[in-house]
């Protein structure tokens, strides 16, 4: 699967989020083959967690179905630009490589605010690809937004 088929399906996704009062965001988890291995949405105002991110959700499923958190040369596709902890979730899955939507320039930490997955401190070297689908991944995060003000 390339990446913007990926992103389609995590848009999908991120609608599904919105659908139950969640912030729109999407991910999706492929194999190094290409394969779809999880997908995962925003539930934290559904489930009542504030960890259930997508990205979590979708690491989480993916280690599940795999056996092992260990998910080395998988890819995490998602449509926004990760929050620190679930940047810190790709370096704990260690991920190498994160497909981004739309950058998040209040609280992304994969490039925008902070750039933890390749903070050589860390001994992060993940490659961030970024504006895959950008413009509806970002404004399906606008359009929430604006029906909330």
């Amino acid at each position: 699967m390339n990446h913007d088929a990926a992103m389609a399906l995590a848009l999908g996704e991120a609608r599904a989020a919105a659908e139950h009062g969640d912030v729109p965001v999407g991910a999706v988890v492929l194999s190094p083959a290409g394969e779809v291995v999880s997908i995962g949405h925003n539930r934290r105002e559904a489930d009542g967690d504030p960890t259930a991110h997508a990205e979590v959700l979708a690491l989480r499923a993916a280690a599940e179905a795999l056996g092992t958190w260990r998910l080395e040369g998988h890819t995490l596709v998602v449509t926004l630009e990760p929050c620190a902890m679930c940047a810190g979730a790709v370096l704990a899955a260690r991920i190498p490589r994160l497909v981004i939507g739309a950058w998040d320039e209040k609280a992304g930490a994969t490039g925008s605010q902070w750039d933890l997955v390749r903070d050589a401190r860390l001994g992060s070297k993940v490659e961030v690809i970024a504006g895959v689908r950008e413009a509806e991944s970002a404004a399906l995060l606008r359009e929430f937004f604006e029906a909330r003000r």
